[in-house]
């Protein structure tokens, strides 16, 4: 008798399988080890809740590929104190040294940038750029750095209270850059000078004073100039080796983009305005459900937006006030009075919400807005004066001056046809069957007529 023998031959085909797939990840270990990166990141424009976002993800992103090195390429007006302070925070704890470098040609590193320069492991910069103007500004809601010369403290302040407050940030800011000189080995004085008087340098005056480590052309020749550098990291002295890195970028992202989008004033401030009159409206005609979805969502981008950018408070809520007093102007006319009040204490808010140099409200759009509100209001007053003339359509009112027709002949009383309906009439003067009369006047279900 036969035995029928199986082989198992899939059971070598998954054996296989396996030993490719372990040995495909093992080299492409290897070869992730043996070919070491850089990442690149690219931070421009103000210093905002975005920027703190798009650098802490690309910490994460370095870290997450075994980075050796992270390069910021950073050109910035200026920006908020409290983010600034943040993204410091977060680059002097950071296990993979981090590179500040202003670039392109032409870019410069003003007020926050400053600071970032000074708190970074390597402070660079490309030929044709600057920093400096690291005075802090105090606004409505909060802090922001600022590059204008001409906001110093020049002897023209008050000494009062509010020149007791600007002393304390002052001497807060001073001492902050003042760290992060002494710990990466700058010059002090000059950051010192640079946040009481404003002062600015080119980068081979910035390197010829010890204020940054490197004038470089590009990253390619940056690279090359930090190679064997000892920085000093969190865990101590650390130094670099870049030769043969990958350059890899991080770009910002649509998160980025997105984020910078809401929380830029004039966004943050429109979605404000929009959501307030799409809720009115809503509320005005119930049902519609789309001016109210737009209104509540722009509402909420706004509310975020304001959560994180620094705001006058008494500002904001000259501008709820102004709008309501603009919106009741017009379900209760009081021919110009609320209505005038509310744009009034509307621009106040709308110039008072953010006064920072580079998270001001842009004025025409202030301007734009409070002349669509003004206009909305004219048109309200102008369309309840026409009502007032126009001739009743509803109630006993419109029967006055309404024609009729006499049912039958009498000297007195009859009755006349009047909207189609048979009515008791009373007459001066005899009226005949047909005739043509016009209504004076009304009691009860009795009208008062005449012929034409």
């Amino acid at each position: 008798m036969q035995t029928l023998s199986l082989k198992p031959h899939w059971f070598w085909w998954i054996v296989a399988g396996l030993l490719m797939a372990t040995m495909s990840f093992t080299w492409q270990a290897m070869a992730q080890n043996a070919s070491s990166s850089v990442l690149v990141l690219n931070i421009e424009g103000v210093i905002g809740p975005a920027t703190k976002d798009y650098f802490g993800r690309g910490l994460d992103k370095a870290h997450e590929q075994g980075s050796e090195l992270v390069i910021v390429e950073l050109d910035t007006p200026g920006g908020l104190v409290d983010t600034t302070r943040d993204v410091i925070r977060e680059m002097l704890n950071a296990d993979i040294p981090v590179v500040m470098y202003v670039f392109p040609s032409g870019a410069r590193a003003a007020s926050a940038g400053t600071y970032l320069l000074y708190g970074s492991h390597v402070a660079a910069m490309a030929p044709s750029t600057h920093l400096g103007s690291a005075t802090p500004i105090q606004m409505g809601g909060g802090l922001s750095v600022s590059d204008d010369s001409e906001e110093d403290n020049s002897a023209e302040k008050s000494d009062g209270e509010g020149g007791a407050m600007e002393r304390k940030v002052m001497e807060d800011a001073v001492s902050f850059i003042r760290s992060l000189a002494e710990r990466h080995g700058r010059n002090a004085d000059w950051a010192e000078e640079a946040v009481r008087d404003a002062v600015n340098l080119t980068a081979n005056q910035a390197l010829e004073q010890n204020v940054i480590d490197v004038v470089a052309r590009d990253v390619d020749d940056l690279l090359t100039q930090i190679n064997g550098m000892t920085v000093i990291m969190e865990r101590g002295d650390y130094t670099l080796s870049t030769d043969n890195l990958t350059i890899e970028r991080f770009d910002p992202d649509w998160r980025t983009q997105i984020l910078s989008l809401i929380t830029n004033p004039n966004i943050a401030y429109f979605l404000m305005v929009l959501g307030f009159y799409g809720l009115i409206y809503e509320l005005a005609s119930p049902g519609s459900l789309f001016p109210g979805t737009i209104g509540i969502i722009c509402l909420l981008l706004a509310l975020f937006a304001f959560q994180v950018l620094p705001i006058n408070y008494a500002g904001l809520a000259l501008i709820v006030v102004g709008l309501a007093l603009i919106v009741g102007e017009a379900l209760m006319p009081s021919f110009g009075v609320l209505g005038v009040g509310g744009i009034v204490a509307f621009v106040l808010g709308s110039v008072m919400l953010m006064d920072a140099e580079y998270l001001a409200i842009s004025v025409p759009l202030i301007v734009g807005v409070a002349l669509v509100s003004g206009g909305l209001m004219l048109w309200t007053l102008m369309r309840f004066a026409t009502l007032r003339h126009r001739q009743v359509h509803t109630g006993a009112e419109q029967l006055i001056g309404a024609d009729a027709i006499a049912l039958e002949d009498f000297d007195t009383n009859g009755h006349v046809r009047l909207h189609g309906e048979r009515w008791n009439a009373v007459s001066d003067v005899p009226v005949k069957q047909g005739d043509q009369l016009t209504v004076k006047r009304l009691e009860g279900l009795t009208v008062y007529v005449s012929p034409h």
